[in-house]
């Protein structure tokens, strides 16, 4: 399997210009793709409970491989300008949001920085991205533990709930 570059997106809060969730994150994937990011592939869309457990909205999840010759510290950037213009809003660790854009993979780079830690450090302990990865790229390696998907998604336990969406 070539080296990918893996993006997860979520969100849980609807916006007035986009509408709601599913809108929404298909309009920050369009952006994405209208800033020389090409979506190769898209997983379903999963709904998943808010992790931490909390009484918000839950979210509306997916993972996308996608190809540029973008840097992961540019493509970074790039995406966090996104996730303003789609309203998002830093401050409560964990709190709802209209657009999340993490950078979960970037071509098996090992990165620490202040800005940027690859792989995500923690897309390992979530089904919620663990679930639509596996779906669109089943034999992923996670670049420091040695796992796949599958095997990372099938050491999880059923505490975080996850349901496939249709269509």
């Amino acid at each position: 399997m070539p080296p990918l570059i893996l993006i997860g997106v979520g969100g849980n809060l609807a916006t007035p210009r986009w509408g709601p969730p599913r809108e929404t994150l298909g309009a920050a994937l369009a952006a994405l793709a209208d800033a020389d990011v090409a979506i190769a592939q898209r997983s379903s869309w999963y709904r998943s409970e808010p992790v931490p457990r909390s009484d918000q909205p839950w979210f509306l999840n997916a993972v996308a491989a996608v190809e540029t010759g973008i840097d992961a510290g540019d493509l970074l950037a790039l995406m966090q300008g996104i996730e303003i213009r789609f309203g998002r809003l830093r401050g409560e660790r964990d709190a709802a949001r209209t657009v999340d854009l993490d950078l979960l993979d970037h071509r098996g780079q090992r990165i620490r920085s202040r800005d940027l830690i690859l792989p995500h450090p923690r897309l390992h302990q979530r089904r919620f991205v663990l679930e639509p990865l596996a779906e669109i790229a089943p034999g992923w390696r996670h670049p420091v533990m040695g796992r796949t998907a599958r095997q990372l998604l099938a050491g999880l336990s059923d505490e975080q709930p996850v349901e496939r969406l249709p269509g």
